[in-house]
């Protein structure tokens, strides 16, 4: 499965490492993601995403059903 949150949209980045010589490699900078399963109470059931501790901060704040018509809204579910 791909390393992007669900219901953000954040995705792996890329980058340099830099040197103390000041060389540049290419590396990737990946999301915090964490598999949680959440309970959305007008569906009464239960779902499984994968998705960034930044969003389980905003799941927190918003809840789970206005993150989830977000992100539907974003196209990212």
């Amino acid at each position: 499965m791909s390393k992007v949150c669900q219901l953000t949209g954040k995705k792996v980045m890329s980058g340099h490492n830099i040197s103390h010589s000041n060389r540049k490699t290419k590396r990737k900078f990946y999301p915090n993601l964490v598999t949680k399963r959440f309970f959305i109470p007008e569906e009464n059931q239960y779902v499984t995403l994968k998705v960034s501790t930044a969003a389980l901060r905003t799941v927190t704040k918003k809840g789970i059903s206005a993150c989830i018509k977000e992100a539907r809204a974003k196209g990212f579910l």
